[in-house]
C-alpha cells in the first residue's frame, strides 16, 4: 500500500507528484489547490512521505511500509512540520516562527517540509512575512501551501509556487476508498459518497458514524415538515443543536487524547494534586481546544447548510427535469412531492435564502438568529 492511497480519483497528480518525489532537485514551493473534500492536505502528507521514503530506488519513493513515510503520514516526523489554525486565520508571529523554524536543517531526512494547511487564511501583511521565506528558502526546505483555489492566495505568493490542482474525485472511488480502508459496508459506502457530494472526510464519518447519518437525515428532512413561522423558529433552534452536538462528538474524542498525551508527556502523577507547572500547561491546551470548539461549530454549521441546500438542489433537478442523479436519493418519494408544490423560482429563493444565511454565520452574527432568518424564508 503506497502513500498515495488516500487520494482516489487523481491519477494526473499522483503522477506529477510521483516524478517530483524521485528527482534529486524537486520544486522549493507548491500550492495545492481544490475544492473542499478533494483531499488537499491528504496530498500534502502524502507527497512529504514520498519525499522522504528510505528506498533507494527514486522511482519506488512514496512506499508507505518504510519509517518515514509511516511517520510522515501520521504526523509524527520531525522534519514535516503541518501548520494549521483553529482561528478565522493566521496571526503574523505564527507565520514568523514558521519562517525561523524553515532555517533548520532536516534532523535526520532528505527535506524539511513546511506544509500549511489553508494557506488562504492569511491577511496580506501576514501574506508577505511568508512570502520573504518562499522566494529565498534555505536549500533543503521545500513548501507546501495548501488552498481552495489559486485566486484564494495573493499573486506574489502563487506566482513563486508550482501549481497543483487535485478535483472532486468520482462517487465510485471515494465508496471504493471507504471499503478497502475502512471496512465499511459496500452499500454506505455509495451511500455516504454521494451525500457527502465526493468530501472524502465527510464521507468517512457517514460512513462509520450512526449518529452523524441520523443528524444529516434530520437536516435534509427539515423542509418537509415547516408549516408556519412558529415551526421554522423551533427547526432554527435544532439546526444549532444538531450542529453544536456534531462539533461536540468531532471533538471529545481528540480533547480527551491530547490531554492524556500532555500529561503523559509531562510526566503527571496518576494519582493526587498535579504540579503548578502542569496545571499551567494543561490551562494552556483547555483554551486551545476552547478556541477549536468555537471554530468547529462555525464548521459544522456550514455543513448544516450545505446538506440543507442539497435537498433544494433535488427539488430543483426535479423541477427542471434535468435527469440529474439526486443526491438525496434515499428521499425520492417525499422530493417529488414537494416539488409538485412548488415552483422552481421558489425553489431558487429558498436556495438564496440558505447562501444568505452562511454569508451571516461567517460574521458575528447570532447563529440562532441566522437560523431563525433563514428558516421563515423556507416556508
Amino acid at each position: 500500500m503506497s502513500v498515495w492511497t488516500d487520494l482516489p480519483g487523481q491519477g494526473a497528480v499522483v503522477e506529477q507528484l510521483s516524478r517530483a518525489a524521485a528527482s534529486e532537485r524537486p520544486t522549493h514551493a507548491w500550492l495545492f489547490t481544490g475544492p473542499p473534500g478533494s483531499g488537499r492536505t491528504n496530498a500534502a502528507r502524502a507527497f512529504a512521505a514520498a519525499l522522504l521514503c528510505e528506498q533507494p530506488d527514486p522511482a519506488a519513493r512514496g512506499c508507505g511500509r518504510c519509517h518515514a513515510c509511516h511517520t510522515a503520514l501520521n504526523g509524527s516526523n520531525a522534519d514535516v512540520m503541518v501548520m494549521a489554525t483553529e482561528n478565522v486565520s493566521f496571526t503574523i508571529q505564527e507565520v514568523r516562527e514558521w519562517v525561523a523554524k524553515a532555517q533548520d536543517k532536516p534532523s535526520s531526512g532528505r527535506w524539511r517540509i513546511m506544509i500549511v494547511e489553508d494557506a488562504d487564511r492569511m491577511a496580506e501583511r501576514t501574506t508577505n512575512v511568508l512570502l520573504k521565506a518562499i522566494e529565498e528558502p534555505p536549500p533543503r526546505t521545500i513548501w507546501i501551501l495548501c488552498a481552495p483555489s489559486p485566486a484564494d492566495v495573493l499573486v506574489t505568493i502563487r506566482s513563486r509556487c508550482r501549481p497543483v490542482g487535485l478535483r472532486t474525485p468520482p462517487l465510485e472511488d471515494v465508496a471504493d476508498l471507504l471499503v478497502r480502508r475502512d471496512g465499511a459496508d459496500p452499500a454506505l459506502a455509495e451511500f455516504a459518497a454521494r451525500v457527502s457530494q465526493s468530501h472524502i472526510g465527510v464521507a468517512r464519518r457517514l460512513a462509520t458514524d450512526k449518529e452523524a447519518r441520523e443528524r444529516r437525515d434530520r437536516i435534509v428532512r427539515l423542509p418537509l415538515r415547516l408549516r408556519g413561522v412558529s415551526d421554522a423558529v423551533i427547526a432554527a433552534g435544532e439546526l444549532v443543536d444538531i450542529a453544536n452536538a456534531d462539533a461536540a462528538a468531532a471533538s471529545e474524542a481528540r480533547n480527551e487524547a491530547e490531554r492524556e498525551a500532555l500529561l503523559h508527556t509531562l510526566g503527571a502523577p496518576e494519582t493526587g494534586t498535579l504540579p503548578p507547572a502542569i496545571r499551567s500547561q494543561l490551562k494552556q491546551l483547555e483554551e486551545e481546544q476552547k478556541r477549536r470548539a468555537r471554530r468547529s461549530v462555525s464548521d459544522s454549521l456550514d455543513r448544516v447548510m450545505i446538506d440543507l441546500t442539497t435537498f433544494f438542489r433535488d427539488v430543483l433537478t426535479l423541477q427542471l427535469g434535468t435527469g440529474a442523479q439526486l443526491i438525496n436519493e434515499q428521499l425520492r418519494g417525499e422530493l417529488e412531492g414537494y416539488a409538485a408544490n412548488s415552483t422552481p423560482e421558489q425553489t431558487l429563493g429558498r436556495m438564496d435564502a440558505i447562501a444568505d444565511a452562511r454569508q451571516r454565520l461567517s460574521t458575528n452574527v447570532s447563529p440562532v438568529l441566522a437560523m431563525e432568518a433563514m428558516a421563515v424564508s423556507l416556508l
